[in-house]
């Protein structure tokens, strides 16, 4: 097993109906965080969980919550999702007039913070940020909508922040997170990817097996 590889499944993707058992399952999966998207229909056009919704789930699992704001302006927001119980909290540049502050407001909290670029979104809006961040979140799709196919193009910058990192000696988590599949999850990896999102993946392949579909992304090479 590749224990150097966690897998953050995307719960845009599970059943709403029954939202607290596949968390509860992913958990019994083996997922290493719980990957939750948050779309103001403003920033992004789509909108999907509010902080009253990761409240709920909060006290039926202790695996780490991943949220991911797509939210603007998202600077009022941070406490609220803070206090329902994210873990870390990732935030895009665009979103805030000042990197800085949000970042201060993320640890105030008491949070791991993660700073997210979008497809087309260039390095330089957060190269001076590396040091004060835990995590930087590659989005290899368009974000706004679950189901998309993974954009390719993007290993590149995956790859020049790994060296980026690498060069300043800073160990940070590089994520990944859209339309990865078996496939191109080995290709992320290469890149330099160390945490997988994945929804459609582990909730539709292989009729639904959540661990066999976790064990298949975080192995493959």
């Amino acid at each position: 097993m590749n224990n150097s590889i966690k897998i953050s499944p995307s719960i845009l993707s599970a059943d709403f109906s029954k939202l607290g058992e596949e968390v509860v399952a992913l958990e019994k999966a083996g997922a290493d965080y719980i990957h939750i998207d948050v779309m103001d229909g403003h920033f992004v056009p789509n909108l999907t969980i509010g902080p009253e919704v990761i409240k709920k789930l909060r006290p039926i699992t202790k695996k780490i919550f991943d949220v991911h704001l797509m939210i603007s302006p998202v600077d009022k927001f941070i406490k609220d999702y803070a206090q329902a119980g994210a873990d870390i909290i990732t935030f895009h540049p665009e979103a805030t007039p000042n990197m800085a502050h949000t970042i201060k407001l993320i640890r105030e909290q008491g949070k791991k913070v993660g700073v997210s670029l979008k497809p087309k979104s260039k390095i330089d809006l957060i190269e001076n940020y590396l040091e004060h961040v835990d995590l930087i979140l590659i989005m290899s799709v368009e974000p706004g909508f679950g189901g998309q196919k993974f954009m390719p193009e993007v290993l590149e910058k995956t790859k020049k922040i790994k060296e980026l990192l690498d060069k300043k000696k800073l160990n940070k988590e590089i994520e990944i997170d859209g339309g990865i599949n078996f496939e191109n999850c080995m290709e992320a990896k290469k890149a330099g990817a160390n945490v997988l999102v994945s929804g459609s993946t582990i909730f539709k392949e292989n009729q639904g097996d959540l661990k066999k579909n976790i064990g298949i992304l975080r192995n493959n090479q």
